[in-house]
């Protein structure tokens, strides 16, 4: 267990009281990893924030993760949204993360950064290389996060480090953020069909998958990004817990 991911994790999932007293031992496992060094001082500065007001830093991260949608930390969103093609990869992405013994929340699509960082935590070789075919969605993420003076990129830089990258090689497009009529209408979404068989032309495998997080250096800078589902409220438990 590489416990620094795990912190990682728990520091992007959404806030919750059971994380506050945590939070030390959060940071003891982070500094404890010299691969997370350059980003020590911005993860501080976002431990120190999480420790405020919870229900502050609640609303603050439904806002930034749950209803921007060009921040979405559902990795597919990024690459083909709610397209046929999204559910083969969630079931075939389930499979990975059941074979290292994990097993998404109820309610969590497997395809949520905090929960991949889980299992780069159990399964680093394999998990590093997921995350550096999505480089190109977490570079953007962390120039998008910084642009808004948001604490959370540093999670983003820290899992760049770990994927074998530096921040800071997207142009970050200038993008209103929605309104709630715009949000309302995004969540109207068509439903996904999940399992084999669903669609034969979006059948994937460990390789595909891959393929299809590094198919995002494709994106144009400008190009909208795909509409969000209804976010997940996730509760993260103390990280000494298995």
């Amino acid at each position: 267990m590489r416990l620094s991911l795990r912190a990682l994790a728990a520091l992007l999932a959404y806030p919750s009281a059971a994380l506050q007293p945590a939070l030390p031992e959060v940071r003891a496992a982070l500094a404890a990893d010299p691969a997370f060094a350059p980003m020590l001082p911005d993860l501080d500065r976002l431990i120190a924030h999480l420790g405020g007001d919870l229900l502050d830093t609640q609303e603050e991260y439904v806002g930034l993760f749950d209803r921007t949608r060009s921040l979405s930390l559902h990795l597919f969103e990024h690459v083909h949204g709610d397209s046929r093609e999204r559910g083969p990869a969630m079931v075939e992405l389930n499979g990975i993360y059941a074979a290292a013994g994990l097993e998404p929340r109820p309610g969590e699509l497997p395809d949520y950064l905090p929960m991949l960082l889980e299992y780069a935590a159990v399964a680093p070789e394999s998990g590093a290389e997921l995350l550096a075919n999505a480089v190109p969605v977490l570079d953007l993420l962390h120039a998008r996060l910084t642009s808004r003076g948001s604490p959370y990129a540093a999670v983003l830089g820290a899992a760049l480090l770990f994927a074998g990258a530096r921040p800071g090689t997207v142009a970050v497009p200038e993008e209103p953020d929605p309104t709630p009529e715009e949000l309302d209408a995004a969540y109207e979404e068509a439903p996904v069909t999940f399992g084999p068989g669903a669609d034969p032309a979006a059948e994937c495998g460990t390789d595909v998958i891959a393929a299809k997080l590094r198919a995002a250096t494709r994106r144009a800078p400008g190009v909208p990004l795909p509409t969000p589902r209804r976010p997940v409220v996730r509760h993260v438990a103390s990280l000494g817990q298995g």
